[in-house]
């Protein structure tokens, strides 16, 4: 009974590792409502009214959500940081609320100043959150000269409670932070070798579905593995100790992708593109190859289920006889050991399986798990020794400190601009509609500018936004009748529609609108104020906003979709292109280069790239044609993205794999991709450049050597090729929707 209980314990907390990495997003939920509660319970022990507990409440989020730094003792500087700003903007707010100009003409400048430093980084960014929002709030309350002392007080008790939740009731550290997110990858492995399973046993009506989970599962545990890189440097004792992680980090990723590959081209009658893993709603390869019922086929279902159960294993458990012979078995996989008798893309697939449990092996030494070495096989021992020789490899050689990233001064300044052009618009809009609550125009057209760089990714947001506020409304009307006047029980609901904001407000904008507005339903029954008048001025000012914010980003300093998905691209390209030129030189037995700090750029500007073309993908779009454009793109540029990693990967074994040699004629199969990449980016930089994709022989047919009867090369050069051929093709299939002109193959 304990191990049954305690297996379900282990599942549940491998679903919510897996559903919230990090618990990024609880913690979050946890550290806001917690603010405001003990914020809330201070304020009502000095007997606070309820227009101050609002206050409070209002300023305790702020100063909880606006601290994005990730150590603690910076997140302690910006807090400190934070109060006199919060105590001089409650203070503005009170003097200037009889002087209807003046105060908006400062609510502009306001504006505008929170906007620009936002070039100064985290702390920046959370300094002018921290301005406009307790300036808002002192709209909100009616902030005026006489109880300018009593909201100084409830600004310092907000910003203290919020200290106290963060750094002693829901404490975070980044080595935490690291250890969860390491936790949820491995979740999330277990996930898709589960969907990989699936894909295996899917009839002919079901391949659609776990193709699709497969998609769904690599996708994931690639956005597991980018959060994991973000937070390598703060969470990790040393330098060497990031890179361990990082290499294995990205060995299980890659592992886990080509293992799902391969099984897709073992299902197929022919050879499966690897374009098909990234476009979804791509045809599914017609079945063949792999006979149901088959030995072969039992065997493989068989070891998939071990490799979950490898993957799924606790780091403190002791691996037992009969986990170290799993292990074993799959790790013999990529000696040659035991392969069934089956067709060679069946046998890829177990190849590809002793991989995978080599890279979890990898994985599980580098997060610190205990030995379990006593049982090991000759194939077990080789593969440790690798392992060893690899993690000796990164000890030794000198961390490089990587240079600042320059921040790019002009965005700033044009959405400081455009927001202050934004928000004088959403001002005397909003005066004709009300002269009480036009400040929530204001609020909308400020946040329809967060994060946000171009029209389109504006229009969008703008649209959730209001589409959340409507949904909003009516929850409001629910809530704010079920309460009535019941003071605690109002705040009650609040807090629990904070927590549902914060937990929500990764995954979908539209519901974080909506708990904000279901939320200011039930303030408003408190203030005495709520009316559905209110609430549908509500919805009215938040079209307004976002209509004003639409506006200022169309004809104020504009910056169209078109043209940053286009600078997006080449800058994607420029980094496909450093990562097949460093990898494919170190492959031929150049320099050693920082092969995945070089992936990992290509993998956030490939992230960037995604993100900006989310206006032309959004299924409400006219363009159709344009929007399977993008997502062709985009999946094509996935396709190259996982060539160029895999092709990273191994050129990172070369100093230590036995089985790898550098091959110097790989240089010249490689120089043809960098052309055609370099041709690409020129074209997309400029419609009129002169420039023409080349075609021609395979990659493999470019490193046959001219002299007779000499070797052509081995397993491991035929992979690097099989990347370069993927990773070709690809290159090439972006020339057709780039509408760039392909020359015909020189014979």
């Amino acid at each position: 009974m304990r191990a049954a209980g305690g297996s379900v314990r282990a599942r549940l907390r491998d679903l919510v590792a897996a559903s919230d990495p990090g618990l990024l997003r609880l913690a979050a939920g946890l550290r806001t409502v917690g603010s405001i509660a003990l914020t809330l319970a201070v304020l009502s022990v000095f007997g606070a009214g309820v227009r101050l507990l609002v206050a409070g409440a209002i300023a305790a989020m702020v100063c909880t959500f606006a601290i994005r730094e990730k150590q603690r003792n910076q997140q302690a500087v910006t807090l400190a940081l934070g109060l006199p700003v919060a105590l001089a903007s409650v203070s503005l707010a009170a003097v200037l609320h009889s002087r209807v100009v003046g105060g908006d003409l400062f609510f502009v400048v306001l504006i505008f100043c929170a906007v620009y430093v936002r070039r100064f980084g985290d702390r920046g960014t959370a300094l002018g959150l921290v301005g406009f929002q307790v300036y808002f709030m002192s709209l909100f309350v009616g902030a005026t000269v006489s109880t300018l002392p009593t909201l100084w007080g409830v600004v310092a008790v907000a910003v203290a409670c919020s200290a106290a939740v963060r750094f002693a009731l829901v404490p975070e550290t980044p080595a935490g932070i690291l250890e969860r997110l390491r936790e949820a990858f491995r979740a999330r492995l277990a996930q898709l070798v589960t969907a990989q399973l699936a894909l295996l046993d899917a009839g002919p009506d079901d391949m659609d579905k776990a193709l699709a989970d497969v998609r769904d599962g690599t996708a994931r545990l690639h956005d597991t593995a980018m959060m994991i890189q973000g937070r390598l440097e703060e969470g990790t004792a040393d330098a060497a100790t990031a890179r361990l992680v990082q290499r294995r980090v990205a060995d299980a990723e890659i592992a886990a992708e080509r293992l799902g590959l391969l099984l897709l081209n073992a299902r197929s009658a022919e050879r499966a593109d690897t374009l098909t893993l990234h476009l979804p709603g791509a045809p599914v390869p017609p079945a063949g190859r792999l006979p149901v019922g088959d030995e072969a086929t039992a065997t493989l279902r068989r070891d998939l289920e071990a490799l979950r159960l490898l993957v799924l294993r606790p780091l403190a458990q002791s691996t037992g006889a009969g986990l170290a012979q799993l292990r074993n078995r799959l790790l013999g996989y990529r000696d040659e050991e035991n392969l069934p008798k089956a067709s060679s893309a069946v046998q890829d697939v177990f190849r590809g399986i002793g991989e995978a449990a080599r890279a979890v092996l990898g994985l599980r030494i580098a997060l610190g798990a205990a030995p379990d070495d006593a049982d090991d096989t000759p194939s077990t021992a080789r593969s440790r020794e690798e392992l060893d020789a690899e993690d000796a490899a990164i000890d030794a050689s000198e961390a490089t400190a990587g240079e600042p990233k320059e921040r790019l001064e002009r965005p700033t300044t044009r959405a400081a601009v455009q927001v202050a052009v934004g928000s004088s618009l959403a001002i005397v809009g909003g005066e004709f509609l009300s002269s009480q609550r036009w400040y929530w125009a204001v609020l909308t057209c400020w946040i329809v500018f967060i994060n946000t760089a171009s029209t389109g990714e504006i229009l969008v947001k703008g649209y959730r936004r209001l589409l959340g506020t409507v949904l909003g409304v009516v929850a409001g009307l629910l809530l704010a009748a079920l309460v009535g006047h019941h003071t605690w029980t109002a705040f009650a609901l609040v807090l629990l529609c904070v927590f549902a904001m914060f937990y929500t407000a990764p995954l979908s904008y539209t519901l974080m609108s909506f708990f904000v507005t279901a939320a200011l339903g039930v303030l408003y029954t408190l203030l005495h104020t709520y009316s559905l008048s209110v609430l549908v001025l509500r919805v009215e000012e938040t079209a307004l906003g976002a209509a004003c914010g639409i506006i200022a980003a169309a004809f104020v300093l504009p910056v169209h979709t078109d043209r940053r998905t286009n600078d997006l691209l080449v800058t994607v390209l420029d980094r496909l292109a450093d990562v097949t030129e460093a990898a494919v030189d170190q492959l031929s037995g150049g320099d050693p280069a920082e092969l995945l700090d070089k992936a990992r750029d290509l993998d956030q500007a490939l992230a960037d790239l995604r993100a900006a073309t989310q206006p032309l993908t959004h299924p409400v779009t006219p363009m159709r044609a344009r929007r399977d454009t993008a997502r062709y793109l985009v999946a094509l540029l996935e396709t190259a993205a996982y060539h160029a990693r895999s092709l990273a990967a191994m050129a990172e074994l070369l100093p230590t794999h036995p089985s790898i040699a550098a091959d110097p004629r790989l240089r010249r199969a490689g120089r043809r991709i960098l052309r055609n990449i370099g041709s690409i980016a020129a074209r997309v930089a400029d419609e009129n450049a002169a420039v023409e994709i080349e075609t021609g022989a395979s990659i493999a047919a470019l490193l046959e050597t001219e002299a007779p009867g000499s070797s052509r090369y081995g397993r491991i050069t035929d992979r690097v090729l099989r990347h370069l051929q993927r990773l070709d093709e690809a290159v090439v299939g972006l020339a057709r929707p780039l509408k760039v002109p392909v020359a015909a193959p020189k014979r």
